[in-house]
């Protein structure tokens, strides 16, 4: 087992009896940003991920909304309290809400009074390309998403941000708006190295995040970025999102068990401690451990 602590930062725990989740209902195909997800459409647990991470020093998990029904969303809350309270894990959830929707401060209200949801995420990618985007349209415009944006700090709600690169620079404002709400940038930013000037967005878009302080960003999510991600081709993306944040505003994550589709948990964890090799002590326990539980406020003894 690797001594350093991990808290990872980015997992989905699932009951398919109990809850529906469309992504991994049947039939599959090949279409939308996950390809086929029929490999992982099975029940996944507290258990299950400890199976998965066993060489590891897992500290930690933050469960981060993974796609269940709207209607659902606090049932899967409410589900995953009971797994907290059997199994110590999850430390922390990210819950589902829609923003846009002007009612949503009753669901936001409902979802922090649970002593684990530390925030909130709703996906937002948009994109021109059926295959690419996860949604209709581009919510983020909307005057209501921006003022239900504008309600997770009265509830003490931080918000994972799950976007493209073109989405960020438009965001940036309101963001830098609301300080006391913590941004959690999903899966690098999701860059799109295949795209025509898909890494010059990236790298535009990340930077204007990154000029709020309030915004982190997570290691995590490297099957997006290629099915056959080596790392060799993911190093240079993770160093320039460490440079841009710096090291207290970035943590790794497995993004598991949907990563699982491109590459064995193990293999994610190996290649971060590969790339961080380098780094001091410090800044690995920050990387692998100390800045998720900070952010996320876990409370954990690391």
């Amino acid at each position: 087992m690797d001594p350093i602590p991990f808290v990872d930062a980015h997992v989905h725990l699932w009951d398919l009896g109990h809850i529906r989740y469309p992504w991994l209902t049947p039939p599959f195909d090949e279409s939308g940003p996950n390809g086929s997800t029929e490999a992982i459409a099975v029940d996944y647990g507290v258990v299950d991920y400890l199976r998965d991470a066993a060489r590891w020093n897992v500290r930690g998990l933050v469960h981060i909304d993974a796609g269940a029904v709207a209607e659902q969303a606090l049932d899967e809350t409410a589900w995953l309290e009971t797994q907290a309270a059997r199994h110590g894990l999850p430390s922390g959830i990210v819950a589902f809400a829609p923003l846009e929707d002007p009612t949503v401060e009753a669901l936001l209200e409902a979802h922090a009074a649970h002593p684990h949801v530390r925030g909130i995420r709703q996906i937002v990618n948009w994109h021109v390309n059926p295959m690419r985007t996860y949604s209709p349209r581009d919510v983020t415009l909307d005057d209501d998403w921006w003022r239900g944006f504008g309600m997770l700090g009265r509830h003490g709600l931080s918000f994972d941000l799950q976007c493209y690169a073109p989405q960020m620079s438009g965001l940036a404002p309101l963001i830098q708006r609301h300080p006391d709400v913590p941004v959690i940038l999903n899966h690098l930013g999701m860059p799109i190295p295949t795209e025509r000037e898909g890494m010059t967005r990236w790298r535009y878009g990340i930077r204007a995040l990154a000029a709020c302080q309030n915004v982190s960003v997570k290691i995590s999510g490297l099957g997006f970025i290629d099915r056959g991600w080596t790392l060799d081709l993911v190093a240079p993306i993770l160093r320039e999102v460490i440079d841009v944040f710096g090291v207290r505003r970035c943590m790794f994550a497995s993004d598991s068990p949907t990563d699982k589709l491109f590459a064995p948990f193990d293999r994610y964890l190996e290649a971060y401690h590969a790339f961080a090799a380098p780094f001091s002590q410090d800044e690995r326990r920050d990387l692998f451990g100390r800045n998720a539980n900070r952010i996320y406020r876990l409370g954990l003894d690391l």
